[in-house]
């Protein structure tokens, strides 16, 4: 019994079906009910103690290339860490959360919020 992943291109997320007869299965988005789903090939894990993972975490190799004042940037970094601690995060939410943090940061004319502006 196969479970396949895919991913809606209208909404963005992702979900997994049980599929028992594959020829003739048609996906539809659970949240948004679109037909537009592409199938992703499933991720697979190599066991790795609890320890290990917090050692990757750790290493601060695993913090090149985090900008901080980029939630793009740290969008992408929470993804690497919650993959490492098994979360399977989906796209479409961390996506979400960062362009929210993004206009969070910036000001009323769009401009990033400077140490110079007043309040």
């Amino acid at each position: 019994m196969p479970i396949y992943e895919y991913h809606c291109r209208a909404c963005r997320r992702r979900m997994s079906f049980l599929v028992m007869t594959p020829s003739t299965f048609e996906p539809e988005c659970r949240f948004c009910g679109g037909r537009e789903l592409e199938r992703l090939f499933s991720r697979f894990s190599s066991p790795k103690s609890e320890e290990q993972r917090l050692e990757s975490l750790a290493d601060p190799a695993s913090l090149a290339g985090l900008d901080e004042s980029d939630p793009g940037s740290v969008a992408r970094w929470v993804k690497k860490m919650g993959g490492e601690l098994g979360d399977d995060l989906d796209g479409g939410e961390i996506d979400e959360l960062a362009e929210r943090a993004a206009a969070e940061a910036s000001g009323p004319d769009g401009e990033p919020w400077s140490q110079s502006d007043e309040l």
